[in-house]
């Protein structure tokens, strides 16, 4: 595409809509940034109304709604699609990015109900997003889904290995609905390491030069490298990629060598 086309489609837009969960900030308001760059409308929920409220006005209020909700309620799941449809008519991407991480800690001392709700909110909130949003359009008409995961899923994650368990669940889910959903859906995840939000501030603030050593590629992530990341998967560009998990992760693994 050229640059001329690429300004044409940002300005008249790509007619595709995406509904991004957790996205009033960080990487999920990075992803709905880099979509409606390059011309989609998003839907963008979270639990704050009034920072939905921001996020919609910087987004552009003609590009984008919010709803107000908690990831892991169903009836805040189906009404956040039921809105969509009816604002937008229709339901391309979902990218599930609400999550949390409400404990740091070994897990032999891990408190179960703790566990449950890492779960309920990380992993049983993308399969609802996705049998909502199946339903409701892609069954009938394609589309993309993007599951935000975590190196924590892939590798040991001393201190948040809840939150390593549900992510790793969260690479299982995305291959599961990849072959459930193939050939008229893809469903693909990506795992960052450590992102420069307010999310993940407990991993570097106060000590970031010592985290970003680890790093190859010479410092932490930011919202714009998933949002990237994210828009490549959901995008025609990607169109033979199903079922893989991207590492975007500034080289950190290659520490993991011998």
């Amino acid at each position: 595409m050229t640059a001329a086309q690429q300004e044409q489609e940002q300005q008249e837009g790509t007619g595709r809509v995406a509904l991004v969960t957790g996205a009033s900030r960080g990487i999920g308001y990075g992803i709905a940034q880099a979509l409606v760059a390059r011309g989609d409308r998003v839907v963008i929920t979270g639990r704050n109304e009034d920072s939905l409220k921001d996020a919609v006005e910087s987004l552009g209020a003609g590009r984008a709604i919010g709803i107000a909700g908690k990831a892991h309620d169903e009836a805040h799941q189906a009404s956040a699609v039921e809105h969509a449809m009816e604002v937008f008519g229709r339901i391309d991407y979902l990218v599930n990015n609400a999550g949390t991480n409400p404990v740091f800690g070994p897990m032999a001392e891990l408190d179960l109900g703790v566990a449950r709700k890492v779960f309920e909110t990380n992993v049983i909130s993308a399969l609802g997003f996705a049998q909502q949003t199946w339903r409701a359009w892609q069954k009938d008409n394609g589309g993309a889904i993007v599951n935000i995961a975590s190196v924590a899923g892939i590798s040991a994650s001393p201190f948040v290995g809840a939150y390593g368990m549900s992510k790793a669940a969260m690479v299982n889910l995305t291959l599961q609905l990849a072959h459930e959903f193939a050939p008229g859906v893809r469903v693909n995840s990506i795992a960052p390491a450590v992102v420069k939000t307010k999310f993940a501030a407990a991993l570097y603030e106060g000590r970031e030069e010592e985290v970003v050593a680890s790093y190859p590629l010479g410092r932490l992530g930011v919202p714009e490298d998933i949002g990237g990341a994210a828009a490549f998967l959901l995008s025609d560009a990607a169109a033979w990629i199903t079922g893989q998990t991207l590492v975007v992760d500034g080289g950190i693994f290659l520490n993991a060598g011998f």
